[in-house]
């Protein structure tokens, strides 16, 4: 009897590495395997039961310790093939168990071991896609979080000989660390130096051995305000020094967010670790955009998550368009779902979208029958008891593409349905004036852009530049309405683990 069976999407995923990852097809199965444990074993929650099973489908695998673990092996000429006591080891001191002793150790060793493989499987499928670099995703999410802090080097004394180089003296008067930036406050000697620190960022920049990608940002904060001598630079960690928020503090957040408005969503921490929230019914539409490796898919996840969290269906609906096919599936069947599935099907989605145009004008007559100016004074009121509708399109570029006439129920929806509480998440890693046309740029205020290559793309979410500069995996500006400056933020590394804990408890499963 096998020891270790996989799923359908599994096999795909261990077919996906090998084929498109590492680029070696016909490599034995167990590399992916062994990569998909240390994966999951770097989650600190344990992996759920709905991993087990000895009956996963005819398209599923069949494993056996010896091609995974190598247990009874003989040595090779290095003496590693056999890894099976260092797994029994190392998954001892993660479940608190002893996995070598009793009779019962064999077959909850076993069980442990296929929920991390298939855990480890479904985060890399979650976070990498074939066509994606593997090797930078493996030391991004293996390595880097991983890998102990350098020894410090004192990094004031070399902004303050940078800062000497472009004719600025200076004094640093205090240093914030946040996730990824330190903020130093700099008190100027002569206040007329602060276009000349303004124009050197760059060179300030390459004095401190950061690439012009990842250059220093100056911040006009509330101190500058009080005192124009002083001024704030925000200066990049090297990433091994990152620290990552991770997905279960949307939970936290949700769960004490009693006063904040129904659609408080949170994509992250601001550069100092404080959390990041604004009202999407405020907003009232938002466009998210980032090229690939970015961060989008998480931060999307991250926003969809804050709601589902803390609103059930009677407060909340959901429309879900996946051009894609690739992101949103893991939502089907969630009873928030407004046609009980996401929509792949692009003619059913245009369907849907003019629906909603009607549903717009329903609920404007409703508003006024009712006298009043929009749905959140309704249900305060207890007049209305609708839902608000939260439209999610994962590829806005792939949407136009595959149906051009979508963009005319997207701009009506956009120009008139925030009062009625129809509200547009646009989604996109192609941000170019064609996707993002003037009507629809006029109408969706929100913006959030994640690294992207170039300052024209930068300008074409924002308005402005500087999305060009971010660090990636996260690094974000937002702006969660118009008229408000941008902001920087880190997002919330949420993990398929997290997706599915959420949906759990949506689902009334939640242990």
């Amino acid at each position: 009897m096998p020891d270790i069976y996989t799923d359908a999407a599994d096999e795909q995923t261990i077919n996906d590495v090998l084929s498109h990852g590492l680029g070696t097809p016909n490599a034995p199965k167990l590399r992916v395997l062994r990569i998909a444990l240390a994966r999951s074993l770097q989650i600190p929650t344990p992996p759920p039961e709905d991993l087990d099973g000895s009956t996963l489908g005819p398209s599923g695998g069949e494993y056996w310790l010896t091609r995974v673990t190598g247990s009874g092996l003989a040595a090779d000429e290095r003496g590693r093939q056999d890894y099976d006591l260092a797994i029994r080891a190392l998954l001892s001191i993660y479940h608190g168990e002893d996995m070598f002793q009793d009779e019962e150790a064999e077959p909850r060793y076993k069980r442990y071991l296929q929920r991390h493989v298939r855990r480890g499987l479904r985060e890399i499928r979650t976070s990498w896609r074939p066509g994606h670099d593997f090797a930078s995703y493996l030391y991004q999410d293996l390595f880097v979080a991983a890998s102990p802090a350098p020894a410090r080097v004192d990094r004031a004394q070399e902004i303050l000989a940078g800062l000497r180089e472009i004719g600025v003296i200076a004094q640093i008067r205090g240093v914030d660390e946040g996730p990824r930036i330190s903020r130093y406050r700099v008190y100027l000697d002569d206040v007329n130096h602060y276009d000349r620190v303004k124009r050197g960022l760059e060179k300030l920049g390459l004095y401190l051995g950061l690439s012009t990608r990842q250059g220093i940002l100056l911040q006009e904060d509330e101190e500058r305000e009080r005192e124009a001598r002083v001024l704030a630079l925000d200066v990049p960690r090297p990433r091994e020094t990152w620290q990552s928020v991770p997905g279960a503090r949307l939970r936290d957040w949700a769960r004490t967010a009693e006063d904040l408005p129904l659609l408080t969503v949170w994509p992250g921490v601001d550069v100092l670790g404080a959390p990041v929230a604004f009202d999407l019914a405020e907003a009232p539409h938002l466009l998210l955009g980032g090229t690939t490796g970015s961060g989008k898919s998480v931060c999307l996840h991250a926003l969809l998550l804050s709601l589902l969290w803390r609103l059930e269906p009677k407060d909340l609906h959901l429309v879900m368009i996946d051009p894609k096919r690739v992101e949103l599936g893991q939502y089907t069947g969630l009873p928030h779902l407004r046609d009980g599935h996401v929509l792949e099907d692009m003619g059913e989605a245009l369907d849907t979208l003019d629906d909603l145009v009607g549903e717009m004008e329903r609920r404007t007559g409703l508003l006024r029958e009712q006298g009043v100016s929009n749905l959140a004074q309704g249900r305060a009121q207890g007049r209305m008891d609708l839902p608000y509708i939260v439209v999610v399109v994962e590829e806005l570029a792939d949407l136009l593409f595959q149906s051009r006439e979508a963009e005319t129920p997207l701009v009506r929806l956009a120009q008139k349905a925030r009062a009625v509480g129809i509200h547009l998440l646009l989604a996109t890693q192609r941000p170019d004036a064609e996707t993002f046309t003037g009507l629809l740029r006029s109408n969706v205020p929100a913006r959030i852009a994640l690294s992207v290559r170039t300052a024209a793309e930068s300008k074409i979410i924002l308005d402005e530049v500087g999305a060009e500069k971010l660090l990636g995996a996260g690094d974000m500006l937002l702006r969660p309405r118009a008229g408000v400056p941008l902001r920087r933020a880190h997002g919330v590394l949420v993990t398929g683990d997290d997706i599915k804990q959420c949906l759990r408890h949506v689902r009334g499963e939640q242990r």
